[in-house]
C-alpha cells in the first residue's frame, strides 16, 4: 500500500494570497486521494501586521493549521510547517518538523536570517529546503545552510523546475515536491508519495531524510 503526502499548502486564513478556507481544502485533498499534507502558510511581512506581538501574531498564524487539524479526522494527517521569507529579501524557504511550542518561544523569525535558521533546524531537529530557486525574484545562495530543494512546485513551469531538480542532484541536497496550493486550480499537483503512512513530524523528517519516498509531478 502506498500513501501520498502534500507538502506544501497555504489556507485561506492565514496566507494573505490564499483563497481557499481549511476545511474545504481537506475536503478537496480527501477527494483526490491524499493521506495528509503539511501546512506551510506563508510566515512573512506580508503576513504579519508591523507592531510584532509575539503570542497574538502566532495564535493568527495557527489558525489555518488547527483549524485543518480539526478538520481532518482520524484517516488524515495534517501537520504542522512553513513558508518563512525574512525582511528585505524574496526568497522563501519551507521548513518541516515545526512545533507550536518553538514558534511560541523564537522570536521573530523574519530577523533571523536562513544562517541561524539553519541552526534552529539542527538544533531542533527540522528540515530546511528553498522553495521554488528559480523563480525570476529569488537568490540561490546560502547553499551550505539548507537542507535541501524544492525540486518540482506546481506553480512553476517545466523549465524551472527542471533547473531545480539539476541544482539538488548536482549538491547533493534533499528533494521535496509540492503544489504550491493557493486556490482550487493547485490542487494536487505535487507531492510525496511513501510506502510507510506519515502519522507525525518524525514519521515526515524521517522519510524526508532517507529519501523514502516517491516525487509527485503532474507535467
Amino acid at each position: 500500500m502506498s500513501y501520498i503526502y502534500e507538502m506544501h499548502c497555504h489556507t485561506g486564513c492565514t496566507s494573505r494570497c490564499g483563497r481557499v478556507e481549511p476545511e474545504r481544502i481537506i475536503e478537496l485533498y480527501k477527494e483526490k486521494g491524499y493521506n495528509g499534507l503539511v501546512v506551510t502558510d506563508h510566515y512573512s511581512p506580508m503576513t504579519f501586521v508591523p507592531n510584532w506581538n509575539p503570542q497574538k501574531q502566532i495564535d493568527f498564524y495557527l489558525e489555518g493549521y488547527r483549524r485543518m487539524k480539526a478538520a481532518a479526522g482520524d484517516d488524515f494527517t495534517v501537520l504542522l510547517g512553513m513558508e518563512l521569507r525574512h525582511y528585505a529579501t524574496g526568497n522563501d524557504y519551507l521548513i518541516y518538523g515545526v512545533t507550536e511550542e518553538f514558534l511560541y518561544n523564537a522570536g521573530n523569525l523574519m530577523m533571523k536570517g536562513v544562517n541561524k535558521m539553519r541552526e534552529f533546524c539542527d538544533e531542533n531537529g527540522f528540515l530546511l529546503y528553498q522553495a521554488h530557486p528559480y523563480r525570476w525574484y529569488i537568490v540561490r545562495h546560502g547553499l551550505k545552510y539548507l537542507h535541501g530543494i524544492e525540486v518540482y512546485n506546481g506553480k512553476c513551469p517545466k523549465k524551472e523546475n527542471d533547473k531545480s531538480f539539476e541544482w539538488a542532484k548536482q549538491s547533493g541536497k534533499l528533494m521535496v515536491s509540492g503544489s504550491d496550493f493557493h486556490k482550487e486550480e493547485n490542487l494536487a499537483r505535487g507531492g510525496i508519495i511513501t510506502e510507510k503512512p506519515i502519522k507525525n513530524n518524525d514519521d515526515l523528517v524521517q522519510i524526508l531524510r532517507n529519501g523514502a519516498f516517491t516525487l509527485v509531478k503532474t507535467e
